[in-house]
């Protein structure tokens, strides 16, 4: 149940901590829709009749004076819709190289901590008659796993608006926000919060007296947990190319695939989807230091893989319910089967290890630290030292969604970039696709384009594998397909062609006054 004066969970503050001018902590989507976009007026009247069933998206953060506690959310009185939802369009022709460029300059802008932290844009003017939404939510709001779960509210599950199992009546009564706490509210609530997770440890501890052998065995595992913890951070990712400072702004690219072709490899070539997609990803990145003249031999890189250990019963819930593990990457391995294997056998290992037990057990610790305790822990759970890039895949439903009657065709996730980490791939199923989305850093990572290519490489490769063929003849296969039936195979990444920079317009005048300024400089007698 989402209130006024809810108390921020260690893992969701964690993500204000990490927040920095060049590190946005929000993720997102990119939605395109078949048919014309509905008109601005309606799709605020849709949302707005949907807003009651999450009350944190009329909320703000409120710091208690002094950071003496965690902030809490609070009822945001001035709340406006409009500020939230807005309405552009896409210039002639609409391609979707213009909206993922339009969705990477939106990734580089934070989001306003002084209001509700999201915001959400209906973007017309779509080649071949379709819109687009793309949202962005803060990650102290909302995880992966909840953030579908709010595609019941938001969307519908057929086209005449049946909503599943979502509450959209129209009688509903206005709105109306709590008062603003005073300092000592927030004080108070704060300590109120802190109390309860203090008797809620109390509580756990005495159930575990109550239950010495089974206690024994928690405690055991949760000390196994710590020491692989502590190991992984002794044996720390290598320096890669991704690993450098990054700045604000962003690259987004985006790649469609079919949940089916991963289903096949994992059937017939062993392991799980989620091995097939971090062996798929290896392919990808191994392609891409090639292309940059970095050896790879002996080189296994890690990936951070978020899991979420939240419960059906908090199904729909919002805040972060999640804990992490390390998974390799293996780019040493040219033998995609061989590399399938690798990674399907280092996964069934870190399952039966106890790591996420030790980073839910160091969570749970933090629930009782100090702001600037808790602030040192977050940068520690981002450290370069423990992974080189965010893979994050997540489950989302396998029937089609619509909103106002026109059908969801994509759904492109976008993750965030922690300090000095230039790439995350974020993964995402819907009704029979797995969709890839890249973020990168505008200036480390120019050629991202590259990656996704190398993931439709790796992947044609698996499925060759599989099947027994030769990828040459795989890829005719397709392509003879697809084009039967008219899709659009890939996206145009946002990266042009024409690597080379232009010679008019605002850009070269501004390099053109630098350039005559350092010659005046130069020129200048020194005194």
């Amino acid at each position: 149940m989402q209130q006024h004066l809810d108390r921020l969970t260690s893992i969701d503050a964690s993500f204000l901590h990490q927040e920095g001018r060049a590190s946005h902590m929000h993720i997102g989507g990119v939605l395109i829709f078949d048919g014309p976009p509905p008109a601005f007026e309606d799709y605020l009247d849709h949302v707005r009749g949907r807003l009651h069933l999450v009350p944190r998206y009329r909320q703000k953060l409120a710091t208690p004076p002094l950071q003496t506690g965690r902030p809490l959310w609070v009822d945001d009185p001035d709340f406006n819709l409009e500020y939230h939802v807005r309405h552009t369009a896409l210039p002639a022709p609409g391609s979707e190289e213009q909206l993922l460029l339009l969705v990477s300059r939106l990734a580089s802008q934070r989001l306003d901590r002084s209001k509700p932290l999201w915001e959400m844009w209906l973007v017309e003017g779509l080649s071949d008659g379709r819109f687009a939404v793309i949202s962005k939510t803060h990650h102290a709001l909302v995880d992966g796993i909840s953030g579908v779960d709010l595609a019941t509210v938001l969307f519908d599950l057929s086209p005449d608006g049946t909503a599943g199992g979502a509450d959209t009546r129209d009688d509903l009564e206005p709105w109306s926000p709590q008062p603003e706490p005073s300092g000592a509210d927030l004080v108070l609530a704060g300590a109120r919060g802190a109390v309860r997770t203090a008797v809620g440890l109390t509580a756990r501890t005495l159930g575990a007296a109550a239950r010495p052998s089974s206690s024994a065995a928690v405690l055991k595992d949760a000390a196994e947990g710590l020491g692989e913890l502590v190991w992984a951070g002794l044996n720390p990712a290598p320096d890669t190319p991704l690993n450098v400072e990054i700045g604000p702004h962003r690259r987004y690219v985006a790649v469609r695939q079919r949940l089916a072709d991963y289903k096949e490899v994992k059937d017939t070539l062993g392991g799980t989807v989620n091995d097939v997609v971090l062996t798929v990803v290896s392919g990808a990145l191994a392609d891409w230091l090639h292309a940059r003249g970095v050896q790879t031999r002996g080189l296994e890189m890690r990936a951070l893989v978020p899991v979420s250990v939240r419960g059906a019963a908090a199904r729909g819930a919002l805040g972060n319910q999640l804990t992490v593990m390390r998974g390799p990457l293996p780019v040493y391995i040219d033998d995609p089967v061989t590399r399938l294997r690798f990674v399907r056998h280092a996964m069934d290992g870190l399952k039966e290890s106890k790591q996420a037990v030790g980073a839910a057990t160091l969570t749970a610790m933090n629930d009782l630290a100090p702001p600037t305790i808790l602030a040192q822990a977050s940068r520690l759970n981002f450290s370069t030292r423990l992974f080189n890039l965010l893979v994050t895949n997540v489950p989302g439903p396998q029937a089609p969604l619509y909103v106002l009657g026109r059908q969801l065709r994509d759904l492109f996730p976008v993750a965030f970039l922690p300090e000095n980490h230039a790439l995350a791939i974020a993964i995402m199923s819907y009704n029979g696709s797995l969709d890839f989305g890249l973020l990168a850093d505008y200036d480390a990572m120019p050629d991202v384009a590259l990656v996704g290519e190398g993931i439709d490489r790796a992947l044609a490769e698996l499925l060759a594998a599989a099947r027994g063929v030769e990828v040459e003849e795989l890829t005719r296969s397709r392509s003879r397909s697809e084009v039967a039936v008219g899709s659009d195979p890939e996206i145009s990444p946002i990266v042009p062609t024409n690597r080379r920079r232009a010679r008019s317009g605002p850009a070269s005048d501004m390099r053109a006054a630098k350039r005559s300024s350092g010659r005046s400089r130069a020129r200048t007698p020194r005194s």
